[in-house]
């Protein structure tokens, strides 16, 4: 039987606003990808480029993720886990087996094994954390241009000396995380704008991809029987 070694990481956890997002991967053994580390060692414009490449040459990916509102409500861990959990189970192709960045694992119906700086020794985790660090900083240059007073496009979001000063200034909006203690400190609800609230409904994202070999195999896993 096919071995399909899905890598998961996600990104986002630390940031005061934000959706968390998550990806899953299986890379092509015959379709080998150079350049793959850490996302956070590489430069954004390398990024970008592996995350091009990855969503054409991996067998099958997927990107997912948790929403404000399900971060303040079930805890940022737990909505990381869920966001992980969409992403695994968006894949076209079923993996045999799972490997999760860190030491905690989403609930799956296939093996899962945690790997401490997993995207340091594992291609297919770095190949996920590529790919949701890259979609997650699309995803705050476009929440810049809705809430352009905060700065988004310049520190994605994350507890900076700029990203406080601003909160100090206007207030949270809806984008910023409730639960997490600076955006709690300063918390006006009264104060948030229509768009604000709006923001505060967006649904999770999940979308997924791959290579012309992933369409057969998820065909020939159909009739498999499991």
């Amino acid at each position: 039987m096919a071995q399909f070694i899905c890598g998961v990481d996600e990104a986002g956890r630390g940031p005061l606003a934000g959706p968390v997002y998550a990806a899953a991967v299986i890379l092509d053994p015959s379709a080998p990808i150079e350049g793959l580390a850490d996302s956070k060692k590489l430069s954004e414009n390398k990024r970008l480029k592996l995350a091009a490449i990855i969503q054409t040459r991996a067998l099958a990916w997927s990107i997912a993720s948790a929403t404000v509102e399900e971060i303040d409500t079930i805890n940022i861990l737990q909505a990381t886990l869920l966001a992980m959990q969409r992403a695994v189970n968006a894949l076209q192709v079923i993996p045999t087996q799972v490997l999760v960045d860190g030491n905690r694992a989403p609930s799956l119906a296939v093996p899962v094994t945690t790997i401490v700086q997993g995207d340091v020794y594992e291609p297919a985790i770095s190949a996920a954390s590529i790919l949701a660090k890259t979609t997650r900083d699309q995803a705050l240059l476009a929440l810049h241009r809705d809430f352009p007073v905060y700065a988004f496009d310049q520190h994605k979001g994350y507890p900076t000396a700029l990203h406080l000063a601003r909160l100090q200034e206007y207030g949270p909006c809806s984008a910023h995380r409730r639960s997490f203690a600076p955006v709690a400190s300063l918390l006006k609800p009264a104060e948030l704008s229509e768009k604000a609230v709006s923001f505060k409904h967006a649904e999770p994202v999940i979308f997924s991809g791959g290579s012309r070999v992933a369409a057969t195999v998820a065909q020939a896993q159909q009739n498999l029987p499991f």
